[in-house]
């Protein structure tokens, strides 16, 4: 943007695209606005020290921290995950504006700005941003329902960014077709964008979707910091700081297989079951001359509620891994989001769920036999699977923005 531009932005005033905001402003003031623009256009700007009336007041002299302060407002108070273009201008009276543009995909809607211990959905009304109603945020995940967050793309991620070891696994031994050789790309671009693990922006800018960096790429955290496991096993029943053993997994979801089925490398997956395997306990009791080991939790229950929250997760909630608590008395799997809307704990347990948020990831991980194909995994591999365990029943929890399932150990 040219000084002669933002003048011209300045003396138009205020409207449903330009935003005025004098410097020291709360953080929750900022994300409001970005929120609301974001939500109601497909770019618009804030202006930083730039009075109501247009008066221009400025802001501090270092620049650096004004905007890491505006970085970090965006990073940490508006979901999904939003970095916003940031430059200033002088202008001839010394003073500097700074100018935060902003740039939405319809598939993202809505845009989120953290009130409190809530996530609120705003919207553009003239010139001034409010809360959205029930059924102004309805309309906004409606018109990005035709592309959905794991479609998303990853910009600066192209090909190169995928593990094509895991790729070629999966098409020959899974999907059962024949693949190019490794290095014709121009194939392999073509395979790939048609099974939306890339995506084509136009001018030859061909880059991975979001699903395609979690399941197959060489290292999603880099970009995708909400892609892995927080892992922990405390002795007692509560939190604690004696931690027996601590893991943050990370890498892509989906182990590496050999031709018989075997397990070469482990994925996100299957590096979280290994986890609780080795560090749940359980009970071993001599019968005659054999020796009897039940461990404390069935690995099918705890390997379906780990899928599960891989699979269903909101992946737009950045920053925050599923995170795997193991206690002396339970097993508790927390992943962020709530269920998609019309699925409850009941139609979970009855096995009547067909609804899927990431339902790419969910496909391409039936065809691993990962997921349960007739929506039946929750019914069958957890509820009834710890039912004959040890007679237990399992805590499904909707919880303010997370979905937490509690497996019971045996006592």
């Amino acid at each position: 943007m040219t000084k002669n531009q933002l003048l011209e932005l300045i003396q138009n005033g205020e409207n449903s695209y330009v935003e005025f905001k004098r410097f020291g402003v709360t953080p929750a003031s900022l994300a409001k606005e970005i929120s609301a623009l974001l939500n109601m256009s497909d770019e618009g700007v804030i202006l930083l020290g730039v009075e109501d009336d247009g008066s221009i007041s400025g802001i501090p002299d270092d620049l650096r921290k004004v905007e890491e302060w505006v970085m970090n407002v965006a990073q940490d108070r508006i979901l999904p995950l939003f970095i916003p273009l940031f430059q200033t201008i002088k202008m001839d009276n010394g003073l500097v504006v700074g100018i935060i543009s902003l740039r939405s995909y319809t598939s993202s809607k809505p845009y989120k700005a953290k009130n409190g211990k809530y996530w609120t959905t705003y919207i553009r009304v003239g010139s001034t941003s409010r809360t959205a109603s029930f059924e102004q945020e309805g309309r906004l995940y409606l018109s990005a329902s035709e592309r959905k967050y794991e479609t998303k793309p990853i910009q600066d991620m192209g090909i190169e960014s995928l593990d094509m070891s895991r790729i070629e696994n999966f098409f020959r031994s899974f999907l059962k077709i024949s693949i190019p050789e490794r290095n014709e790309l121009f194939e392999w671009q073509k395979i790939l964008l048609n099974s939306d693990l890339l995506t084509d922006l136009g001018d030859n800018r061909i880059c991975t979707t979001v699903a395609g960096l979690l399941l197959f790429g060489s290292n999603p955290y880099r970009r995708l910091s909400q892609s892995g496991i927080t892992a922990f096993a405390f002795p007692k029943n509560d939190k604690d700081y004696n931690i027996t053993e601590e893991e943050r997994i990370r890498g892509p979801v989906v182990s590496l297989f050999s031709e018989n089925g075997d397990i070469i490398e482990t994925g996100v997956i299957d590096r979280a079951v290994e986890f609780v395997h080795r560090n749940m306990g359980g009970d071993a009791w001599l019968e005659g001359g054999r020796r009897i080991v039940k461990k404390s939790l069935p690995l099918d229950a705890v390997r379906e509620a780990i899928i599960n929250a891989v699979t269903h997760r909101d992946y737009a909630y950045a920053g925050t891994d599923i995170e795997l608590s193991l206690y002396a008395n339970r097993l508790e799997v927390i992943s962020p989001g709530i269920p998609p809307n019309g699925v409850t704990v009941e139609k979970m347990k009855q096995g009547f769920v067909r609804v899927t948020r990431n339902s790419l990831i969910n496909d391409i991980l039936q065809k691993y036999d990962y997921v349960d194909h007739a929506g039946m995994g929750v019914r069958l591999r957890i509820v009834e699977t710890m039912y004959k365990h040890n007679g237990t029943e399992p805590d499904l929890v909707v919880e303010p923005d997370r979905f937490k399932v509690c497996l019971w150990k045996s006592q």
